[in-house]
């Protein structure tokens, strides 16, 4: 049995804008018009036999993102488990392979990173098929990119003796500089760090006592103090805080002597940076060598990867650049410093810049909000709930909401600001309609018709910030406690 484990734990910094540590780009859809890049990890094992439902990994702050992206494929998770804290790689498939023996006595893990593109599914599915005969036989394998450039920016893994159809792990070797990058692609000997792997779920946390036991401590005391929340497994956070950040390379895969290492060629790419995208578009390229997306116009440029999500943007005379727009913010690189774009996230933290974060458009598990004008003393946005979903019972000590729906039906809740001694109404707004909620007013909003319900919002008062709420209830078991800031509007 093959259970998938689906790491979707990363930030994906060097894609910002687009891509920002709320909305991250496992949940883009960089590589299609119709799935991001988490669904597609999960469709390509489409015709792999013996394979459960995937199991997911993910911080809090994602997951309701990776619950309503499963829900949309049709896609019934194994388990969606919640890591408290980052603590790479290790930690997390250690909580993993616990959770996965629940599900069945010795299953293999097949662990793939949520952002990468696999172009062939079949040539990934025929060499898990191959890796699987390797694990039967006590190894634990990892999947090696043959590499068809001279590339710095991945890691390498050096080839040993043959086994079986696949090969020994001679070493595992850190992003070389250019001319050992050339030399290992000339010698033939070494493949590109895919960080996908297969191992059985025992012999992994075998491997980690062995190796790594402070780790699997950690682990067992989180998992062990774990809780459930709706379908979430919520691993514990104190022990887990306490585990020290390792990657199952550094911890098991280099210290192991049953590491073995299967080739494969299925138009696979991590997306690492713009410059990735770019490689990966530019096949479709007009002759002018340009990708572009969205509305975009050129003159007298070549070789560029320009992206526009909500304007017009033009460039003249220009040549070799990555140019991405949003809605609030513009990227300009040379392709070549496209590695360098986490150094102005790096910034836009250390100025306490909320663009690092969050785009003007915020999901939630009801849907979604956009801010469109913020001032001194008010702001407007745009809020879209989702049919059949509401957001929680709530009140706000310095702000005053007024709510004009201008798409839908929606269902309102207020009343007195002591809920426990008052009275709650329930109304409805349709189109065109608009209600006032005074500060300190309990209330809540829902959608109880079949398409979006669209509203827009206009908050006074003399704090906008959007941790003045305080809950009552709660659907999606967002409790005030645990709040982080990715949840905490309504």
């Amino acid at each position: 049995m093959i259970i998938p484990v689906v790491m979707s734990g990363g930030s994906g910094s060097r894609l910002w804008p687009v891509s920002r540590e709320h909305y991250p780009k496992q949940f883009l859809k960089l590589n299609s018009e119709t799935h991001s890049l988490l669904q597609e990890t999960v469709l390509r094992l489409e015709g792999l036999p013996h394979c459960r439902a995937p199991l997911v990994v993910c911080n809090e702050q994602h997951r309701f993102l990776v619950a309503e992206q499963l829900q949309t494929l049709g896609v019934v998770p194994s388990r969606i488990l919640l890591e408290p804290e980052g603590r790479n790689t290790a930690p997390a498939l250690a909580l993993a392979a616990m959770a996965a023996l629940e599900l069945d006595d010795d299953p293999q893990l097949l662990v793939m990173p949520a952002d990468h593109v696999i172009e062939q599914a079949e040539a990934f599915r025929e060499a898990v098929m191959t890796g699987i005969s390797l694990v039967d036989a006590g190894s634990l394998v990892t999947f090696g990119i043959r590499p068809t450039t001279p590339h710095t920016g991945y890691g390498y893994i050096r080839q040993g003796a043959s086994r079986q159809d696949g090969f020994q792990v001679d070493a595992f070797i850190e992003k070389p500089d250019a001319a050992r990058a050339q030399q290992y692609l000339d010698s033939g000997d070494y493949l590109w760090n895919s960080g996908i792997f297969l191992f059985r779920a025992r012999q992994y946390l075998s491997e980690l006592a062995e190796y790594a036991p402070d780790i699997l401590q950690a682990c067992e005391a989180s998992y062990y103090a774990r809780s459930e929340d709706l379908d979430f497994v919520r691993a514990g956070r104190d022990a887990f805080a306490g585990c020290r950040s390792d990657s199952i390379d550094y911890a098991v895969m280099e210290q192991t002597p049953h590491a073995c290492v299967v080739p494969m060629d299925p138009g696979w790419n991590d997306i690492g940076a713009w410059d990735a995208l770019h490689a990966l578009k530019s096949r479709h390229a007009g002759q002018d060598g340009n990708t572009v997306q969205g509305d975009v116009l050129l003159h007298q440029a070549r070789d560029n990867f320009v992206r526009s999500e909500s304007r017009l943007v033009a460039a003249v005379g220009v040549d070799n650049l990555i140019i991405i727009e949003t809605d609030d913010a513009v990227l300009v690189t040379d392709r070549e410093h496209a590695q360098d774009t986490k150094q102005i996230v790096n910034e836009l933290k250390a100025r306490r810049r909320g663009e690092w974060q969050s785009h003007q458009r915020v999901y939630r598990p009801w849907g979604h909000y956009r801010t469109m004008v913020i001032s001194d003393g008010f702001q407007v946005k745009e809020i879209v709930v989702n049919p059949g979903q509401t957001l929680s019972l709530q009140m706000h000590h310095h702000r005053a909401e007024h709510w004009v729906v201008v798409q839908g039906t929606a269902r309102v809740t207020q009343g007195e600001s002591e809920r426990e001694n008052g009275k709650l109404d329930s109304f409805l707004l349709s189109e065109d309609e608009s209600t006032y909620i005074s500060l300190g007013t309990v209330h809540r909003l829902e959608n109880p018709g079949k398409i979006p319900l669209r509203l827009i919002e206009v908050q006074t008062g003399s704090y906008l910030g959007e941790d003045d709420i305080v809950r009552f209830d709660d659907v999606y078991g967002r409790l005030e406690s645990q709040t982080d800031g990715a949840d905490t509007h309504a």
